[in-house]
């Protein structure tokens, strides 16, 4: 077989269709993609591994620079990686340029995981290598890995990072209660999405009246998801018995108050410091769950 000459012109026929048919670019990436990848990988049993090297020099010349030798091991490394899929399905899920993203894992639940968020949340390139460089997979449990793999359902805490990452403006760590809300409200989006998924704001500095007093809890959110509000509170001391009770009765008032009979019971995050890292506690049914948490 003529594996240069079939490979030279699947790029060809892809930079044309790039050309005249906008809303087909993705698609065609990504069979190119498989395509080559597939070519690449069966000259290779045929010639070697050089065979990269050496058909990269002469399709740089005659089809464009960018079909450089990175750009084909991409390619082949693309369908080392996918080559048990249906390539129609790939080109209906993320671009070629989320797949490159994907590329250097070596997990494949971790590469599902990211494609699932990816499509779920329609996040960008730029986005996905954000989360990526965070290692957002790797900070799941082990147990919340596991039930993704399985297809479990997942409970509310079962997403949420460990340790949850807040963005730091102030170069400062030696924060108060008041900063660290500050903090979180300048990236409220970035806050949510370490939390999981499903979450939207409702307010800071949430005014309700418990007898003859005002409270108010520093932030109120709300999980669609779940059907459930969400009260936060913010402590930069450890962890007291004083803490758990303020938070519990914030909860009990949202449930009496302010939830509806069809939305599920109030789930309550504390976040205290511990060791010059913040815990995350959640209460729900009685349980909780501790997060570290970290300023970056």
């Amino acid at each position: 077989m003529d594996y240069y000459n079939s490979i030279k012109e699947l790029l060809i026929d892809n930079e044309l269709t790039k050309k005249a048919k906008d809303y087909s670019k993705n698609k065609s990436e990504v069979y190119t993609y498989y395509n080559v990848g597939k070519l690449l990988k069966e000259a290779g049993k045929c010639y070697g591994d050089n065979i990269i090297g050496e058909y990269s020099n002469k399709l740089v010349v005659e089809v464009g620079k960018k079909y450089n030798r990175r750009t084909l091991f991409r390619m082949r490394q693309f369908y080392n990686l996918f080559g048990n899929q249906k390539v129609s399905r790939l080109a209906t899920q993320l671009s070629i340029s989320h797949y490159i993203e994907l590329l250097p894992l070596k997990d494949i639940n971790e590469i599902n995981y990211y494609i699932d968020v990816c499509k779920r949340n329609n996040l960008t390139r730029d986005e996905l290598r954000e989360r990526i460089k965070n290692k957002e997979y790797e900070r799941l449990n082990e147990d919340t890995r596991n039930k993704i793999v399985s297809n479990e359902d997942l409970e509310l805490v079962d997403t949420v990072k460990n340790p949850i990452l807040i963005r730091n403006t102030t170069g400062n760590y030696d924060i108060t209660e008041k900063m660290l809300q500050k903090l979180i409200l300048e990236n409220l989006n970035e806050f949510l999405d370490e939390l999981g998924e499903g979450y939207s704001y409702v307010k800071n500095e949430y005014k309700i009246k418990i007898g003859d007093s005002y409270n108010y809890i520093d932030l109120l959110l709300f999980n669609y998801i779940y059907n459930a509000f969400v009260v936060v509170e913010l402590k930069v001391t450890e962890l007291k018995k004083e803490h758990i009770g303020q938070t519990l009765v914030y909860m009990n008032y949202i449930d009496e108050h302010v939830k509806s009979i069809n939305q599920n019971k109030t789930i309550g995050i504390i976040i205290v410091k511990v060791d010059n890292k913040f815990v995350m506690h959640y209460y729900k049914e009685g349980r909780m769950i501790s997060r570290e948490y970290e300023l970056i």
